[in-house]
């Protein structure tokens, strides 16, 4: 009985120590405190352990990381690392709390560190890029960057293309590596619209390049454009049909609407600023879907996921969600975060956004901006 005892206490010591050991290492993780001012989430030991569990206790909306500067983009690079472009000129590599600043970034207006997007071999090669506005000479500019990520840092910058034009407003900015494996760029007119009709103009274009930034050979105009006739494209999305989306803002001002959802092809023209909403002339595309005269979405990011494209708003506040199947279109947390600039699906079917109320055109709430993961299957 004395050995029995002596047993039993033994094993109780053991788990006191596992378990002490287990809080401990959590509580230490949990009392960092992130050299980039950015609170982040947990992911507890257990619940990687405990996936059924996981999954049956699956939140509807959780916030992962709050206290962000301007976000635009993010995406996951393995390992549960997360890359943030802030517009400031930082790119944040959420789980190592480590904010790396980008040189030549000009902050200014709707301008500065936009999109991100990795190589479709970056396990092996280890490139990202980036479009971001500077300044070259007395001129505003956007551009797009290469670099190698190593470890926490980034090297080997090569500036793979230029020449687009930027301005206070309207500098596009997305950029997404299609299924062709080419690397497509959405840019704005720059305040300058009747550019977008001109085809040896790089702005108000959706753009197409090979990795390196040169032209693919069968590029409609001979040159970088994939599409024109575009206001300020925001958001790209190709669907399991390997069609490419895109979400576009209308026109500004007293006359704010006529926000659009475009299925885009090859070499057309999507008509600003020669035609808005349901007009038409030869030659030109309608939209999808638009937001009509009085009612501005402001759309930005998109994704596809489920017969559906799902994009951020950000006049409109809202996660909205076009059906394709059905030609319907749903508005979700209208007002319940903000602004939205984007949203990403992540590996775990859960969306990721990121709000944008920080930049004076929100009302930031306590600790924004904030990325914000949402679970997919609510919407179905």
């Amino acid at each position: 009985m004395t050995r029995f005892k002596n047993k039993k206490l033994i094993l109780l010591a053991v788990i006191i120590l596992v378990t002490g050991t287990t809080v401990t290492l959590i509580l230490h993780q949990n009392s960092k405190q992130p050299q980039t001012g950015v609170t982040v989430q947990e992911i507890t030991q257990k619940e990687q352990e405990q996936p059924q569990k996981a999954a049956e206790a699956r939140k509807p909306t959780e916030v992962i990381a709050q206290n962000l500067k301007i976000p635009w983009e993010l995406v996951f690079i393995g390992d549960g690392e997360i890359l943030i472009t802030e517009r400031p000129g930082t790119l944040l590599m959420l789980k190592d709390n480590k904010k790396i600043q980008i040189e030549g970034v000009k902050a200014i207006g709707e301008g500065g560190l936009l999109g991100l997007a990795l190589h479709p071999n970056f396990k092996n090669n280890r490139f990202i890029y980036l479009y971001l506005t500077s300044q070259t000479g007395n001129e505003t500019t956007n551009q797009v960057d290469r670099y190698t990520l190593e470890a926490n840092s980034l090297k080997d910058r090569r500036v793979i293309f230029t020449g687009i034009r930027g301005a206070a407003n309207h500098d596009g900015g997305r950029i997404a590596f299609g299924p062709d494996g080419y690397l497509y760029v959405t840019t704005g007119d720059a305040q300058a619209e009747n550019s977008s009709q001109d085809t040896a103009s790089l702005n108000g274009k959706i753009l197409r390049l090979k990795d390196d930034g040169s032209t693919p050979s069968d590029n409609p105009f001979g040159n970088a454009i994939y599409s024109y006739g575009h206001r300020n494209p925001q958001g790209l999305a190709w669907d399991d049909k390997g069609q490419l989306w895109s979400t576009e803002h209308g026109r500004s001002g007293a006359l704010s609407g006529l926000d659009e959802l475009n299925l885009i092809e090859k070499g057309k023209n999507y008509g600003w600023p020669t035609v808005e909403g349901d007009k038409t002339k030869d030659g030109m595309k309608l939209p999808i879907i638009h937001s009509g005269p009085t009612t501005t979405w402001a759309p930005s990011g998109a994704v596809y996921f489920r017969d559906s494209i799902f994009f951020a708003g950000l006049r409109g506040q809202s996660l909205y969600q076009y059906d394709i199947k059905t030609k319907t279109l749903k508005a979700h947390f209208t007002k319940e975060f903000g602004r939205i600039r984007t949203v990403v699906l992540g590996p775990d079917d859960y969306f990721y956004i990121l709000t944008n109320n920080t930049d004076g055109r929100g009302n930031p709430k306590e600790n924004d901006d904030k990325l914000i993961k949402i679970d997919a299957n609510i919407f179905f």
